[in-house]
């Protein structure tokens, strides 16, 4: 036995030195990737390109690059590249190509997740609709028309990367590409014939030769030598199935989508830095945030009922702001662990316990570097801990960082970056609005008949969200409810996710899903009258499924029963009868959101226009204000549409529906979850929608809107976003760690006295200070209180030093605030500075 295990170690050493030490310039061993022969430790972000614009592509990439990100990650989007088949498009937002070349001139690497399955929250989880169609077809298992369609289109990447020279082994800066995602659950459901799909999806990929590595996330079953990787809030108990793999964390969750309906979810960047310490303090080298700049899912590209904005709390902000704290938090957290790599990637870690709660996680290189980790896990006490012949104060739930295992430079529950309020102020002149009445129960052109109810993927394909189901129901002049009685009830059994029930062309009633229940029923008394009698439903997906086992085989519409109560008869089923069906809405055929639109079309003027009505279409137009600043418009007065900016698509609106949810105060230290910490409860899961600047014209803009239940236009305005006032809150004896630099020496460079850090945004000066107070101030950005120590002194350093600046800073210590206020306590400093 003992030389079997003497000759397993053996192999594993080679299989190691053979992943480290092959020809290829990018490889692995079970330390990290190895670029050109170097273990690096990387810091990566996702940032979606067709969820942003070309124009803002490199300042996105930039700001990622000025906050410590050496890879930018991103899915490749099968429905936006092949939306029918064999017709391809690499253009506009979709310009891969571009956007990959922009991120290497950046000198940034890549990491391309070709899938191409994306999931992402995204339409179809990426794959176009017509795939649904191809005969015999079943998604994402051992399944010939799905593989083959599967390999043609990964191939088509790939080759299109290698004929780019886009591969590093090519001198290109794709270091990895991403084969499926997130399959490992899907696997466990769907049994053996899923374990076949994965060894020959893994095949497929390494056959394809791109001279990187291939990864599979959440795959613990993943193939040599495909390196699987961990999703999720927390990745440190994660480890690769290979002892020769590294341990890579390919999504690491900012915060969380938002879905109409839902109440908006964010997380404390001081958790989000402590999950990224306790991950490489278990000895991970690559970690990518999903998302570092979310976006916005432009036109009809979400999934099922998820919200416009992609934002995801993310470091950047859905506009491509920075937000703070948090992409400063996280910068200075990824310039320490960068003054602690020669020591990351030479040894595992010795982990020594420091207390019930605490411990000290320590590197050594041979060359005699020195890196430690000192964890407190309680996370509602302090404590203080012993290391090395020093004592250390560690904060609840917090990791602190010592790159020459001494001096702490970092902890993750102490932000010294500065945070931001950011305003959202109208801009331009009103709007004068005209509108059109889409008249679409009452016009049945290109309408056809079907004995039942038909399933609206499968008609619309989806082409459009809307789907009429339209029919007759004759009734009899004795009926009995024409004297009196009850009316007769309507009941409509809907798929989702909304439903308009008209009668006789007049709005009788509207239900919507929501993301935890999508199904919908109507249920109401109808008005019928002798004779024959219209009954029109529209039926509206907002978005289709994304995820789940066989997601292509879910369904969509009015699936039945339809049934009337209340009849001398009893019941009557409406389910089996003739309905007429119409596809897509008059406005849409008539293409009113277009540029050109329709010549002949009669709009409303004036007083005229029509306010609070369903089915209205909404024109106007502006010019574009002056500036740089992002843009949105304000649509809380609106219920729930479409929206287009000359021409193009701006996203699905629904202000209308409320947020859901528990909101309140949240503690950043405890294990996080999506529903931990939310926002917008009680109001619009969404309000504001972003305007892409790229997309406007100096004058004559045309801004056309779709309103389904009914609206006011004239609420609806032009903002746009910029910085309020941003503050900084100090502890006294905060680590701060200065011109914190990689250079030929590991050495840490000199530690100096905390400062506060304020800038606002370019072309933005600070004008006035709001708060300043050394001493024991409470409450936070926005909302600071004196506490019962004040240093009288506090607003003169910022009033002499930032008035009239964009950016100043102002060293912590009392002697800059007159002295001492209260000897004996620890003390902090919280200042607001307005930017405008």
């Amino acid at each position: 036995m003992g030389l079997k295990i003497s000759m397993w170690k053996l192999l594993l050493v080679i299989l190691s030195l053979w992943f480290c030490f092959s020809t290829a310039s990018v490889s692995y061993d079970h330390k990290a990737i190895v670029v050109n022969g170097t273990r690096r430790i990387l810091i990566s972000g996702s940032i979606h390109y067709p969820r942003s614009t070309p124009e803002m592509w490199p300042d996105l990439i930039a700001k990622a690059k000025a906050g410590g990100v050496d890879v930018i990650q991103t899915y490749v989007f099968w429905n936006g590249h092949e939306p029918e088949p064999d017709r391809y498009y690499f253009e506009g937002r979709y310009d891969l190509v571009k956007f990959i070349k922009i991120v290497q001139q950046a000198g940034l690497y890549v990491h391309l997740r070709i899938g191409p399955y994306a999931c992402a929250e995204w339409n179809f989880g990426g794959f176009p609709v017509w795939l649904k169609f191809v005969p015999g077809i079943s998604f994402r298992t051992d399944n010939g028309p799905f593989k083959d369609a599967m390999q043609k289109f990964t191939t088509k990447i790939v080759n299109m990367m290698k004929e780019e020279g886009l591969y590093e082994t090519q001198g290109g800066p794709i270091i990895m590409s991403q084969i499926e995602n997130e399959y490992g659950p899907m696997e466990y459901e769907l049994g053996a014939p899923a374990v076949a799909y994965t060894n020959w999806t893994a095949q497929m990929a390494v056959g394809l030769d791109t001279g990187v590595p291939w990864v599979m996330c959440k795959q613990d079953d993943a193939p040599d030598p495909i390196i699987n990787a961990c999703n999720g809030f927390y990745c440190d108990y994660f480890s690769p199935n290979k002892e020769y793999k590294p341990k890579m964390w390919t999504e690491n969750w900012t915060g969380w989508f938002t879905s109409f309906g839902g109440a908006v979810p964010y997380r404390p960047a001081e958790d989000l830095a402590f999950s990224v310490a306790r991950f490489i303090l278990k000895g991970g080298s690559f970690i990518n945030y999903y998302m570092y700049h979310g976006g916005t899912n432009f036109g009809r590209t979400a999934g099922g009922l998820i919200a416009t904005s992609y934002d995801y709390d993310a470091p950047l902000d859905e506009f491509g702001l920075l937000r703070q704290p948090k992409w400063g938090h996280l910068k200075h957290l990824h310039r320490a662990i960068k003054l602690c790599e020669p020591a990351l990637v030479s040894e595992d870690p010795v982990r020594t316990p420091l207390g019930k709660y605490h411990e000290a996680s320590v590197f050594n290189s041979t060359s005699g570097a020195c890196a430690a980790f000192l964890a407190n896990y309680d996370k509602n006490s302090f404590a203080k801990v012993a290391f090395n012949g020093m004592h250390y104060n560690l904060p609840p739930w917090s990791i602190s960082i010592l790159p020459d295992c001494k001096n702490v430079v970092f902890n993750t529950a102490m932000i010294s970056a500065q945070s931001a309020q950011m305003k959202m102020t109208p801009v331009g002149r009103p709007l004068a609005w005209q509108s059109y009445n889409d008249e679409a129960t009452s016009n049945e052109d290109n309408t056809f008949t079907a004995a039942g109810l038909l399933e609206q993927i499968n008609i619309t394909r989806d082409v459009s969200d809307y789907l009429w189901y339209m029919t007759d129901v004759r009734i009899d002049s004795d009926e009995g409810f024409l004297r009196g009685s009850d009316l007769p009830v309507l009941t409509v059994a809907s798929a989702g996710h909304a439903l308009h029930v008209f009668i006789n062309d007049q709005l009788t009633g509207i239900v919507y899903g929501n993301m935890e229940n999508p199904k919908i029923n109507f249920s109401s008394g109808v008005i019928l009258r002798p004779g024959v009698n219209k009954i029109s439903l529209l039926s509206t997906v907002v978005g289709l499924p994304n995820i789940g086992p066989r997601f292509e085989t879910r369904k969509a519409g009015i699936l039945g029963p339809v049934t009337l109560y209340g009849l001398n008869e009893g019941i009557r089923d409406l389910t089996r009868q003739n309905w007429s069906y119409k596809v897509g809405l008059n406005g849409e055929a008539l293409r009113l959101h277009s540029l050109g639109g329709s010549p002949t079309i009669a709009w409303a003027g004036g007083s005229l226009v029509a306010q609070d009505q369903p089915l209205m279409w909404y024109k106007t137009t502006f010019d574009a204000p002056d500036g740089d600043q992002p843009l949105a418009l304000d649509m809380n007065t609106m219920g729930k549409g479409q929206i287009w900016i000359n021409g193009r698509s701006i996203g699905r609106h629904w202000p209308a529906n409320k947020a859901s949810g528990t909101c309140g105060g949240c503690s950043y230290a405890g294990w996080y979850d999506e529903k931990k910490c939310l926002s917008n409860c009680g109001e619009a899961s969404q309000k504001w929608y972003h305007v892409p600047r790229s997309w406007l014209k100096p004058t004559g803009n045309l801004l056309v809107v779709f309103e389904e239940s009914g609206g006011i236009p004239f609420g609806i305005f032009l903002m746009k976003r910029e910085i309020a006032s941003v503050c900084a809150d100090i502890d006294e004896g905060q680590p701060t760690l200065m011109n914190m630099q990689m250079q030929n020496s590991s050495k840490v460079n000199q530690l100096f006295k905390p400062k506060a850090h304020l800038m606002c945004a370019p072309g933005q000066k600070i004008t006035s200070i709001k708060f300043a107070s050394f001493g024991t101030p409470g409450g936070a950005c926005g909302s600071f209180l004196k506490g019962s120590c004040h240093a009288q002194n506090s607003y003169d350093a910022f009033e002499r030093n930032c008035i009239g600046k964009s950016a100043c800073s102002v060293i912590v210590a009392p002697e800059v605030f007159g002295g001492d206020p209260c000897p004996n306590i620890e003390k902090k400093l919280s200042v607001e500075v307005i930017c405008s």
